[in-house]
């Protein structure tokens, strides 16, 4: 077993014996969903600390899009909720990349693969050099729109 997932087990078992219920169901469910990733596909494989991330990295993201969608319906202690869960998880993840830094990694990005100016049909090409760098650190999208600013010439 790898050893993030070992350690998201040991901390379930200390929350459940704290009575912790939001960390508890919060981390019974990213359990889950990592043990979904294991056995998804035409057979069974135990995940490495890399692909656990990406899983924790996908349900953070499912956690601030519904908090987002809650505080837009109106409805606070449920946004507040996800939020939360979003919190917990993010203690998993490694540390987010800042705007200025993904700025940085896309602008190396960009001269490397010479695309400055080139428009949108370099952007396969730059986000392939950026995606690996940028993995588990920074929100796809956030990083989708500083490639298109940076290869528009904005």
């Amino acid at each position: 077993m790898s050893g993030l997932k070992d350690q998201l087990h040991d901390d379930l078992t200390t929350s459940m014996k704290a009575r912790d219920a939001l960390r508890t169901s919060t981390l019974r469910m990213v359990l889950t969903a990592i043990t979904n990733a294991e056995v998804a596909g035409k057979e069974v494989r135990e995940l490495s600390d890399e692909d656990i991330i990406t899983v924790l990295g996908s349900e953070a993201k499912k956690r601030r899009e519904a908090a987002q969608a809650f505080a837009e319906g109106n409805r606070p202690e449920l946004a507040d909720k996800e939020r939360a869960e979003a919190e917990i998880l993010a203690e998993y993840l490694p540390a987010q990349l800042s705007a200025e830094e993904i700025a940085a990694i896309v602008s190396a990005a960009v001269e490397s693969a010479g695309a400055a100016g080139e428009g949108m049909k370099a952007m396969g090409k730059v986000m392939g050099i950026v995606s690996p760098q940028v993995k588990g650190k920074a929100d796809g999208g956030a990083v989708a729109a500083e490639v298109k600013r940076q290869i528009n010439g904005s």
